[in-house]
């Protein structure tokens, strides 16, 4: 019977047989991805598909209804249909295969578990299944190796795979051949268009026009005027990372505030990052790139600013909701890009990786271990503890109580913190950096080496060497600046009360003053039994951001 299904697709006979539609929406990437994707942790946003060919058009109930026409008609009956919403039958991805290898391929599970069922003869409704109907040959596929996989199914497994217009012919040998041409010209068409797209794109981007699907947060539906309540959101957000905040404090007060992203979730460490890195908040354009990890086999996505050809920022047509001095310190505090071990701080207790052993020649970090349950200590206590020299991250010689310690580090930090904002008050004015000039200056040099590169008219040893120079004064530069930033926001706030706030604020936040505060607290050896806990903490205070001029 089966050897005859075939023969009798190919006569027009279904009688009896058990068929399936594969019911593919198809929508090539006519789109530029969202210059917002910070609601999908890394990936963007779905954007609106524009159809390429009349069947394009066709949604999923046309193709089913006449499919189920056109089977009927011919004896037979529809079983199960296989729906692929959204799906190209084009564009390829990197993958990863189970050996190692990287690979591009049409990334298609729903067609190739489609094939796989065929093969079997049962549907996932435990349906027999005798053959696959779709209504045109792009609704099978646009891509040469699918298509081998599917004559694999026609040849060897002795399945029909028919089409309802009869440009399909996967039953006969010239019908094969035909086919193989027809789906080649269609993968050039479709290759066609993306250049087409992306060259309407690069256009789009270069005039500072906005794009994408979701409106970014900080903007109203136009993507172009802000939104008054949530661009000052971010301001103030910048602000408070420049004068020390750390990132995962900012997520945890916006969720708490019932602060959502534009699609209405709650904010994660990764997304708030991917708004913060954006140049659209400084008002240039972007546009969105990836770094493929052949570690991981991942791609990380990242937002980068667009040159014009003179090799400026293109100017977005949008209003900024921070200036560009603002986010380029802002970038040089949480970095361009996301690494692969860019992740919120998970630690669990106040003063891990904060304290270090103080014997001499070990410098180790201290850890965290908790008691066991001792008549001694009550339930929950803990102690750090320098590791042992068995670990190789150790000596082993310091052990110091865990809960006396957080409070006077505790203390501590919070008595200098009184103190700097204190000072700050009494000296409101600070002065203009006068380093801005200088800072122009350099840039415009570095711009003029680039152009004498391209020109050929210094060679690439000259050209690299000169370049490392100016880059390295460019960076001091802007070092300089975002500690005149910094000085300058905590001059013109409110000092925070951090006596009064400690005990509502999340570990850490907590940890982020402490480490504004310390680069590092030393515990030593106690010199004697019962010896004081303030004699063995040997606190290692960062420098007064405004003595460093």
């Amino acid at each position: 019977m089966a050897d005859d299904l075939v023969k009798r697709a190919h006569w027009g006979d279904l009688t009896g047989q058990n068929w399936a539609v594969l019911a593919r929406l198809s929508h090539e990437p006519d789109y530029e991805p969202s210059e917002s994707h910070e609601d999908a942790g890394g990936t963007t946003a779905r954007p609106k598909f524009i159809p390429q060919t009349g069947y394009d058009i066709k949604n999923r109930d046309e193709q089913v209804k006449d499919a189920r026409t056109f089977v009927e008609s011919r004896g037979g009956r529809i079983v199960y249909v296989y729906e692929e919403p959204d799906t190209s039958a084009w564009k390829r991805r990197r993958v990863q295969l189970p050996d190692g290898r990287l690979v591009y391929r049409v990334i298609r599970p729903v067609f190739e578990g489609a094939l796989d069922d065929l093969k079997h003869g049962q549907a996932p409704n435990s349906q027999r299944l005798d053959g696959l109907i779709v209504s045109d040959i792009d609704r099978l596929t646009r891509d040469n190796r699918h298509l081998e996989d599917a004559i694999e199914v026609v040849e060897n497994f002795r399945r029909p795979i028919i089409d309802i217009t009869g440009t399909l012919d996967l039953l006969t040998d010239n019908g094969r051949t035909v086919a193989r041409i027809v789906v080649a010209t269609k993968n050039q068409q479709s290759a066609d268009t993306a250049r087409r797209v992306s060259r309407k794109h690069k256009a789009l981007q270069q005039a500072g026009i906005p794009t994408g699907g979701r409106r970014p947060f900080g903007w109203q539906d136009d993507k172009r005027t802000r939104h008054a309540v949530e661009s000052e959101h971010l301001r103030d957000a910048v602000r408070r990372i420049i004068d020390g905040a750390q990132v995962h404090s900012i997520v945890a007060d916006w969720n708490s505030r019932g602060i959502t992203t534009p699609s209405g979730r709650t904010w994660k460490f990764d997304t708030i990052k991917v708004v913060l890195r954006n140049p659209r908040i400084c008002g240039y354009r972007s546009r969105i790139t990836s770094d493929f990890d052949p570690q991981t086999g991942t791609e990380n996505k990242r937002s980068e600013i667009v040159f014009n050809d003179e090799g400026e920022p293109v100017i977005g047509k949008w209003q900024p909701i921070i200036s560009v001095e603002e986010w380029e310190a802002l970038i040089d505090i949480i970095g361009a890009a996301p690494t692969p071990t860019a992740t919120a701080n998970a630690r669990t207790y106040l003063l891990t990786g904060i304290l270090r052993c103080g014997k001499d020649d070990c410098d180790a970090p201290l850890r965290a271990l908790k008691q066991p349950p001792h008549r001694k200590y009550p339930d929950g206590f803990w102690y750090y503890a320098c590791s042992s020299k068995g670990t190789g991250r150790g000596c082993g010689g310091v052990k110091i109580n865990g809960p006396e310690t957080d409070e006077l580090v505790r203390k501590m930090v919070i008595a200098k913190h009184e103190r700097e904002a204190a000072r700050r008050q009494s000296n409101t004015s600070v002065d203009e950096w006068v380093g801005e000039a200088e800072l122009a200056r350099i840039r415009e040099d570095i711009a003029d080496l680039k152009w004498a590169r391209r020109e050929r008219k210094i060679s690439k040893e000259r050209y690299f060497a000169d370049l490392a120079e100016a880059e390295a004064n460019e960076r001091t530069r802007l070092k300089e600046r975002n500690t005149w930033l910094r000085r300058k926001y905590a001059s013109e706030g409110k000092p925070v009360d951090l006596r009064a706030k400690w005990p509502t604020i999340t570990l850490s936040e907590r940890r982020g003053y402490i480490e504004q505060a310390l680069t590092a607290v030393l515990v030593l050896p106690a010199p004697y039994r019962g010896a004081p806990l303030r004699d063995r903490v040997d606190p290692l205070w960062r420098p007064d951001q405004d003595s460093e001029r």
